[in-house]
């Protein structure tokens, strides 16, 4: 859509034109119509005996019942049921930095989802800063009213130090969704893949193409959760520890991945690589994707344009993935954050550990069970068992781990 056109829309999703008469309609601007979210009171006040009781006299022995018992917070406030969702507006979608206000739709989005598949309410809060300090500053000042935090569309490496930051000063879940969301999906469709293909974790070598909040998130679960090796490529090639050129984040990552000692482009390291997972754009020669190994893996999670496009890479690969929703596998976020946050609130989480989100992850891949096949490695948003696995499992490694409150 040209600029003149997205200037022209009116608030009831028809476009106009120069003399305001209607041009177009467009579906997707009369659904954000007056946004996607609302705050919605869950008691009635028909009278004034009731007001005396949801404020002024009653409300005070809540309070003092809570300034005396800090945990009553819980019981008697939305706080156990509720997660802000902070982004600042750096890295929205494909359309990379485009401010707070623009990013507003995107993490109302993100509110209205996890109502629906979890129950959980959400808050989106867009903060006019890009200043990683000031933006945990801001957000420990903001907990006090919140289950759990959401960290969305924040561009690396400040993501990282946000979400490392927050997580010392908080004793609430928080939770980059672009990093472990993702991570826990693709964990999930690479057990089922594997399980499908007779082989396990550890029998394959993964490459990764992007080296931003995804990619890095991804290598080091993957990591955790027992992968034979991963090589993890940027614009400039593989990242190896003989780079001078590395961030504090990158030269980190690269002390931990690539056992096979693999350097230059990514596609030498496709060479022979039984799982690509792509997460930057661009475009992946077809010839690279053919020097995978038999029975290869390929998830090009790019949106809207895959780094390999799903008909070139079912040529060469025994199971296809894409961040789309117009082909099978759809490698989404949302089937892992609103069961996490559903299983983390449960129990009134303290944090969100690796082993919550293996276990999110192994729950997800069991709703898949048995009927799993090349086009069927995870199951869809709409499945009614994820959320309940999920949030289940997590809940239960809460309680192991000992970040459970109850």
């Amino acid at each position: 859509m040209t600029a003149e056109l997205a200037n022209s829309h009116s608030g009831d999703g028809a476009g106009r034109n120069s003399e305001g008469g209607p041009l177009f309609f467009d579906p997707t601007f009369a659904l954000h119509n007056g946004g996607k979210v609302a705050v919605q009171a869950t008691i009635l006040v028909p009278d004034k005996d009731v007001l005396s009781l949801a404020y002024t006299p009653g409300v005070a022995k809540v309070c003092s019942a809570i300034a005396a018992r800090p945990e009553l917070v819980h019981d008697y406030t939305w706080k156990s049921r509720v997660v802000a969702i902070v982004t600042d507006g750096t890295a929205v979608l494909g359309l990379g930095d485009i401010g707070p206000e623009a990013s507003l739709p995107v993490m109302e989005g993100k509110a209205v989802l996890l109502k629906q598949f979890a129950g959980v309410d959400a808050v989106p809060i867009a903060l006019a800063t890009t200043d990683a300090d000031e933006i945990v500053e801001t957000v420990v000042r903001l907990a006090p009213s919140f289950g759990g935090v959401i960290l969305a569309d924040i561009s690396a490496p400040r993501c990282f130090a946000i979400e490392r930051g927050l997580q010392e000063r908080l004793d609430i879940p928080v939770f980059h969704d672009d990093q472990h969301g993702t991570a826990v999906v693709t964990l999930a469709a690479l057990r089922n893949a594997a399980r499908l293909t007779g082989r396990t974790l550890g029998d394959l070598r993964t490459v990764i193409s992007g080296a931003g909040a995804a990619g890095v998130a991804i290598a080091k679960f993957l990591l955790e959760a027992g992968i034979g090796d991963v090589v993890v490529a940027d614009r400039k090639g593989v990242v190896s520890s003989d780079r001078d050129d590395l961030t504090p984040v990158k030269r980190e990552l690269a002390g931990i991945i690539n056992r096979a000692g693999i350097k230059g482009s990514l596609e030498t390291a496709l060479v022979g690589a039984d799982v690509f997972v792509g997460v930057s754009g661009g475009t992946v020669p077809e010839a690279a994707v053919a020097s995978m190994a038999e029975g290869a893996f390929v998830f090009a999670m790019a949106n809207p344009d895959p780094e390999v496009h799903p008909d070139i890479a079912r040529k060469y690969a025994a199971v296809v993935a894409t961040g789309r929703s117009d082909h099978p596998n759809q490698i989404n976020n949302v089937l892992a954050f609103p069961g996490i946050f559903a299983g983390a609130l449960r129990v009134r989480a303290s944090r969100i550990t690796e082993g919550m989100k293996i276990a999110a992850a192994e729950a997800l891949a069991g709703v898949v069970g048995d009927d799993v096949a090349a086009d069927y490695v995870v199951p869809s948003p709409f499945d009614e068992r994820v959320v309940p696995a999920v949030a289940a499992a997590v809940a239960a490694a809460a309680r192991v781990e000992g970040v459970a409150r109850r």
